[in-house]
């Protein structure tokens, strides 16, 4: 697979993504309702909430309607990350209903397309975030631990996971794989993590975890190249956590009784990537820790 799309491909995950994947021989369509700003490759702006839209984009970049006509000549796979990136950006339902009927409508474009593969952005707030209902039942978390949607954005996310398993059981041909994504930093966004030091209940809403833009970027492509995922779903964070305190002092502190896996490292993420490591080869690269 040499060719792909990326919705959404105008914002933070998806400029790094589209850099990943040209800078792997890719060639790559970005299709989002916002213009870049910069041309890293062909643009094509839709609005996906439009099942006819979708469908028309989707088609054509896919080459089931005329290769010649494609940008790509004909793609089999679409990395979609299109949609309100966060909570809070808009009112609870207009997230929902926004964040819902783009990934169903790009599931099911990518079926009638005859694509093979779809890797869109899941959520870590799936888990239950922010953690002031309900504690963690066990840290690290892992993809069997208990969903706890705890507003629109995040139950969006979580019937989209069940959507893909759905869907690709209608289409046994078409794999879906999920990337329950934790908070994006670019490297400028570095020198913002001494901030959060002097007050750890700052980032206790997602246990402290974080990702670099260029490892959601790696975790993508691999879960693209990757045979037979059917349809799952993997944490995706960085290695380690924002805090300069040790991970299981973190959560005795702030989550005591939670049980903590006995391996847990010093500064370990508190988002187990075990499963995207194991199936995916998924390997963070990034750290904003000098000696790592």
């Amino acid at each position: 697979m040499r060719s792909v799309i990326v919705t959404g491909g105008s914002g933070k995950a998806g400029r790094a993504v589209i850099d990943e994947l040209l800078a792997h021989g890719y060639r790559v369509c970005n299709v989002d309702i916002v213009a870049p700003r910069e041309q890293r490759c062909h643009f094509l702006k839709a609005d996906l909430t439009d099942l006819g839209q979708c469908v028309d984009a989707l088609r054509l970049l896919a080459g089931s309607i005329d290769r010649r006509r494609s940008p790509l000549g004909e793609a089999d796979g679409v990395i979609h990350l299109a949609g309100i990136p966060a909570p809070g950006l808009a009112p609870d339902s207009v997230i929902f209903q926004n964040n819902m009927m783009s990934t169903y409508n790009v599931f099911s474009a990518a079926a009638r397309a005859g694509m093979r593969r779809v890797v869109w952005a899941s959520s870590e707030t799936t888990f239950g975030l922010p953690f002031t209902r309900t504690p963690p039942a066990f840290a690290p978390l892992t993809e069997e631990h208990p969903p706890a949607p705890e507003n629109g954005y995040a139950l969006a996310k979580l019937l989209c996971e069940e959507t893909a398993r759905q869907m690709h059981r209608w289409n046994p041909g078409l794999s879906f794989a999920g990337l329950r994504i934790s908070n994006i930093l670019e490297e400028a966004d570095y020198a913002q993590i001494p901030g959060f030091w002097g007050d750890a209940t700052m980032r206790k809403w997602n246990l402290w975890s974080w990702v670099d833009a260029r490892d959601v970027a790696q975790a993508c492509r691999l879960a693209l190249e990757a045979d037979g995922i059917g349809a799952e779903v993997f944490t995706i964070a960085a290695a380690d956590t924002l805090m300069p305190e040790p991970s299981a002092s973190l959560m005795q502190k702030h989550f005591p009784g939670v049980p903590l896996s006995a391996d847990l490292g010093p500064f370990d993420t508190l988002l187990s990537i075990a499963k995207a490591r194991r199936v995916l080869g998924y390997a963070p690269a990034y750290s904003w820790r000098p000696e790592t």
